[in-house]
Order: C-alpha cells, then sequence, then structure tokens
C-alpha cells in the first residue's frame, strides 16, 4: 500500500510541475488515503498479530 501512495505522490508532483492542478490534488488524496490506511492496516497487525499458545 505504501507503494501505491508513493506512485501517486510522484504523479501528483510531475502534474503539479507541468501545471495540471485538478490530476494534481486528486492523485495527492488517493496518495494520503492510500497511506493512511496502510498506516491503519500496518498497526492493526501488529496489535493483532501471533500471540504465543495458551497452553
Amino acid at each position: 500500500m505504501f507503494y501505491w501512495a508513493a506512485v501517486f505522490f510522484i504523479i501528483a508532483i510531475v502534474a503539479a510541475v507541468l501545471g495540471f492542478s485538478g490530476i494534481a490534488g486528486t492523485a495527492v488524496w488517493a496518495a494520503q488515503l492510500l497511506f493512511l490506511a496502510g498506516l491503519v492496516l500496518a498497526v492493526a497487525f501488529l496489535l493483532l498479530g501471533r500471540k504465543p499458545p495458551l497452553s
């Protein structure tokens, strides 16, 4: 997920440099959404990860 966030961020930078502000804004929004979703999932998997057996 972090990979796709980085890809959308790079797309946003290129679009902003070329003057496509609408595309840049949408790409930044997508990058932020994917980054936050990846961060939430990473924390959830960290907290709910493997636990030792209760035997």
